[in-house]
């Protein structure tokens, strides 16, 4: 007899819901197992230069032969397991950081970055935002790193925002924001690079970073029998508020940061539930003057954070004299993940 009736269904959907995450757990089990296997392996090619440079090789070969089903110990990967074991020498960081994401993830960080505390910062958004491969590569390719981990900030949020939701927003700004979807010309004005972004929003979003959701560009609010429109608005679901993004084609303005405030006070009246946390406003302008932008916050009230974007003719070499040095970073980061860099 078959049961047809809602209580069974919902039981049925709990099981299903357990055997997911069992054979999820499943996965990441045997994925931990060959991470930590390919470190101990590294290690031992380490212990043992004393055999010169054939050793890689003869070790290929003769693992080959007695395992000539398996895959993965090529002469090529068994020198990414040295390069691995070189590189992450803290076992403790390969259980709890490396050996959360597979192999392909982990080989293109020991390629793609030159420090240690560039690798956990890549390898946490990883974990934390699902990135897939080409995902990691994108923003390697346009130094998210560089630019988010210190970028220089100018925001009023450290004041305004409880503890916690000052970190989550300060660690979701970027200096500079790259839409290298847009073509860059001498007279491109707001709307024309607000339709761009619209018009392109997965790439957007991939820029602006997780959890942001599109609500509309030149949104409609009336205030007062006057009518405002917002040149776009997000709901960020990991933030739990709304995001207000206004867009300067020319060089920051004090005023700027005037209209954005009260933009945030309707937004807060009219659109944010008892439940969300403080709106937050961010001006994306061509120049900046972090200076300018900190004196204009001063008095503000509401959370608001100035910083600049680039467009297609964004060179990520060209940025090498405003980004934060590494010695910076790394001074930054050492706290965090207690390494001894």
């Amino acid at each position: 007899m078959l049961i047809n009736n809602a209580e069974y269904f919902d039981l049925l959907e709990k099981v299903k819901e357990q055997i997911r995450a069992a054979q999820y757990r499943a996965v990441l089990g045997v994925n931990r197992e060959q991470i930590l296997l390919y470190w101990n392996i590294g290690k031992v090619i380490i212990e043992n230069i004393q055999w010169g440079n054939k050793f890689i090789d003869n070790l290929a070969r003769d693992i080959k032969l007695d395992f000539p089903g398996a895959k993965g110990y090529s002469v090529r990967n068994l020198k990414y397991m040295r390069k691995f074991a070189e590189q992450i020498s803290d076992s403790q960081i390969v259980q709890t950081v490396s050996a959360q994401f597979s192999w392909s993830h982990n080989t293109t960080l020991l390629d793609k970055t030159k420090s240690l505390p560039e690798y956990l910062w890549y390898a946490d958004r990883v974990i934390e935002d699902g990135l897939s491969l080409s995902a990691l590569e994108n923003r390697i390719e346009l130094k998210t790193f560089e630019r988010q981990a210190i970028p220089a900030k100018a925001t009023n949020y450290e004041r305004l925002l409880p503890s916690l939701q000052n970190a989550l927003v300060t660690e979701t700004l970027k200096s500079p924001y790259v839409f290298d979807f847009i073509e860059k010309r001498d007279e491109i004005i707001e709307r024309e690079i607000e339709n761009e972004l619209v018009a392109n929003i997965a790439k957007t979003l991939l820029e602006l970073g997780t959890g942001f959701a599109f609500i509309g560009n030149q949104y409609h609010l009336s205030v007062g029998d006057e009518d405002y429109y917002l040149d776009l608005l997000f709901y960020n679901t990991k933030l739990r508020c709304y995001v207000v993004i206004e867009l300067k084609a020319g060089k920051f303005k004090p005023e700027y940061a005037g209209k954005l405030n009260f933009y945030l006070s309707a937004v807060d009246d009219m659109l944010k539930h008892e439940s969300d946390n403080p709106s937050i406003g961010i001006l994306l302008c061509k120049e900046r003057n972090k200076l300018t932008a900190e004196y204009a916050l001063k008095d503000i009230n509401k959370p608001i954070g100035v910083s600049e974007y680039r467009l297609s003719d964004f060179v990520p070499q060209e940025l090498a004299d405003t980004l934060p040095s590494a010695e910076d970073i790394e001074r930054r980061i050492k706290n965090k993940y207690e390494i001894d860099l």
